[in-house]
């Protein structure tokens, strides 16, 4: 844009440019009419000198006079006038120019303040000024460049802010050129903000020393910062050099940083899970085991032994199978809270297994000493364990069995101590449960038996190894068989026939009890529809029902789908089934029974007497029929507390309406009392043995034909 004086100053240039050249030709015309002047005054004085005076040469003299007269400064006025009219036509001409070369550039600095500021869309006007064409050619070739340029870094930018990770651009002294939006929010401060700043006075004053950026720039690694607000953050970090290629100094250092916050907090979580219990926040297996590494070591070092107890729930899958996981869940968290408050400061307490825990503790001097020391933990957890568990649905009681295994004594390694510790613990169980048990040697052949027998159990289906005995019932009055307990064996070879006390925890382990339990209603049904065919009424059988079986959705769809398979009254069968499963879960027991009552299914307590049962308990149960267990059989005719007992469990039928059976009847002497405290039926050894379908028809067909067989029957 041209200025006010820079106009007035082309236009007097113009003005006296004008005036001078005026002048000069004013001057010009004026010399030049004083020499035509002088030249005519000669002319005339040689006229004057002529001899002659005609009247042409007056003519032409007085011609003469008055071409002097006009031509003296004739014209000097003219030339002025016509000099200033074209001096201030130029200096008018020039100001018009001026002027539109003005509007020109005010225009094309217009367009320049424009790409100033970034607006590079709008293309340069063209004004059509000469003077100014070739400055908007170029000032439009530059807005072009400028726009392709700004459009790369604008996008580049664009790409930067929107990348979740912290970028940082480093001068080669390692301050911060560019920051984009993902650095400024990590560290809680404006992009600005970091500009300038020195990347290593970001780092937590506590990891700096471990922090290399030569090591980085060759592989990526992981530190922590400091952000604005004094918070750390695990970062990872990736380097790279800055720099076109060729150039021998690197330009700057590109930074990457990615907050790893979560994936250190899951790394924390993955480290706790693989040796920590979820549930019972106690150690699991692998940490437990890598604790007693470390406790044996020490110990044998400082010559000194260790305590070992290995704790199994009892019948924890029935509380599992009963009342849900949920409420298994709920019982094993109160047990680890239990455990962890009242064990001593210096023991430790793990999680193996879904029910099994283990309790280390550092062993005082001494065999005798350590072995006191085994059975004190135990009675204490015992104790512990074994209080009610009050939980909002329910009241459980829980007890333990306890294996104890010793250091030095019983192993001087993780695999032997614990392995010991378990085989006592499996010993505990069939002593009794609730109870702990010290290793001895002895105790490992069996632990081995015991698996082999597990895992030949599994096949004994596949094989047809199962059998059924039948165990007679009598009238003890007459002797008169009105039924049998079927009652399954297995026939394994090389060990003969085995009991089901031997197998049936096995079996209740595994869940195969439900195959087991289902092979065994179908082999009661078909023997029963044989003997039909040649007995009218082969009497009542009973059959030993576990809680697993009762617990199954399926279970009384397939008895009824058995029953009708097979054409037997499912009032020819009796379901056995012990006091304590009864009184388990009662209430989720009761529907259960009721509808195999209403199917005509006889229900009976077997073992009575051993549970927790309770007058008004038993009536709600559909039960029809009562069975004395064995123990107080034994010495009922010698033991008067026993002979109580019978006759209160007797007394407690009959006020119930219910029929009363006594199982285990070895001698005449039982027999005799039985029948005097008014017991109606009983079964035992007395009458025989458990046998086979066809003898138990055999037996049946003896007594149809009026053959009442004698109280002891051939086996």
């Amino acid at each position: 844009m041209v200025g006010p004086r820079l106009k007035l100053r082309y236009v007097l240039t113009v003005v006296v440019i004008g005036a001078v050249l005026t002048a000069a030709v004013a001057m010009t015309t004026l010399l030049a009419e004083h020499h035509e002047a002088e030249h005519v005054r000669a002319v005339l004085a040689q006229l004057a000198q002529l001899p002659v005076a005609d009247d042409r040469a007056q003519f032409v003299r007085s011609e003469l006079d008055l071409l002097l007269e006009h031509t003296t400064n004739a014209h000097l006025p003219l030339i002025m006038g016509v000099g200033l009219a074209l001096t201030l036509l130029a200096a008018w001409i020039t100001s018009m120019l001026i002027r539109r070369i003005d509007r020109a550039l005010t225009e094309l600095m217009d367009d320049a303040q424009m790409i100033g500021r970034g607006r590079y869309t709008q293309p340069v006007h063209v004004s059509g000024v000469a003077e100014v064409a070739a400055l908007e050619r170029a000032l439009e070739q530059m807005r072009q460049a400028l726009a392709t340029t700004s459009i790369s870094r604008d996008y580049l930018d664009d790409v930067l802010n929107g990348m979740s990770d912290a970028v940082l651009v480093l001068a080669p002294d390692g301050r911060i050129r560019t920051a984009n939006a993902a650095a400024a929010q990590l560290f809680g401060v404006t992009a600005g903000e970091l500009q300038g700043s020195t990347f290593l006075d970001l780092i937590a004053p506590e990891h700096l020393a471990a922090f290399d950026l030569k090591r980085l720039e060759a592989e990526a690694g992981e530190t922590v910062i400091r952000s604005q607000r004094g918070q750390t953050i695990p970062v990872s970090v990736n380097l790279s050099p800055f720099g076109r290629a060729g150039e021998r100094s690197s330009r700057g250092t590109i930074v990457v940083l990615r907050d790893i916050t979560d994936r250190k907090r899951a790394e924390r979580r993955i480290r706790y899970l693989a040796r920590f219990d979820t549930l019972t926040k106690m150690p699991n297996r692998m940490q437990f085991q890598h604790m007693l590494h470390q406790a044996i070591t020490r110990m044998l070092r400082q010559d000194r032994g260790l305590v070992l107890l290995y704790v199994d729930i009892d019948n924890f899958k029935e509380i599992n199978d009963t009342f849900g996981h949920e409420t298994g869940d709920r019982v094993l968290e109160t047990l680890s809270e239990r455990l962890s408050r009242i064990l001593p400061r210096e023991a430790v307490v793990g999680r193996l297994a879904g029910d099994e825990f283990a309790i280390f503790a550092e062993g005082v001097d001494g065999e005798q000493g350590r072995h006191n020391q085994g059975a004190d933990l135990a009675r204490l957890v015992l104790a512990e364990v074994s209080k009610p568990l009050h939980l909002p649905e329910h009241e459980i009681d829980v007890t333990a069995s306890i294996g104890v295994a010793l250091v030095p004594e019983h192993g001087d390694n993780v695999i032997d101590l614990i392995r010991n510790a378990d085989a006592a613990m499996y010993h505990a169980k069939r002593q009794g449960r609730n109870c702990y048990v010290f290793y001895l040697p002895e105790m490992n052949a069996a632990a081995v038996e015991r698996l082999m027998l597990k895992a030949k159990l599994r096949r004994a289906l596949e094989r047809d190894e199962f059998v059924v005995r039948y165990q007679p019932k009598v009238d003890l009055a007459s002797g008169e068989v009105i039924g049998a307990e079927a009652l399954l064996r297995w026939r394994l070879p090389g060990h003969g026939e085995i009991a089901p006390s031997q197998f049936i925890p096995l079996a209740e382990e595994s869940r195969l009890i439900l195959d087991i339990g289902a092979w065994v209603l179908n082999q009661v049904c078909t023997d029963y529809a044989e003997w039909k065919k040649q007995v009218s009424d082969p009497g009542l059988m009973a059959i030993n029902l576990s809680l697993k079986e009762l617990s199954q959705a399926s279970f009384i769809p397939r008895c009824r789908s058995v029953f009708e398979r097979h054409a037997v009254p499912p009032s020819c069968i009796e379901l056995e089934i012990t006091e304590t499963t009864l009184m388990l879960d009662a209430e989720h027991t009761l529907p259960l029974l009721d509808e195999l009552r209403a199917m005509g299914v006889h229900l009976s307590i077997d073992d009575f007497g051993t549970g927790y049962s309770s007058l008004s308990a038993l009536q709600q149960f559909p039960i029809s029929t009562l069975k004395i267990d064995r123990s107080f059989v034994t010495n009922a005719a010698t033991d008067p507390d026993d002979a109580t007992i019978i006759r209160t469990i007797i007394e407690m039928g009959r006020s119930l309406g219910l029929q009363v059976i006594a199982e285990g009847i070895e001698t005449e002497e039982q027999r005799h009392f039985l029948l005097h405290s008014g017991c109606q039926l009983g079964q035992g050894r007395l009458f025989g043995e458990p046998i086979t379908s066809a003898a138990f028809l055999e037996l049946l067909l003896r007594q149809a034909t009026g053959e009442h067989p004698v109280l002891r029957l051939p086996a």
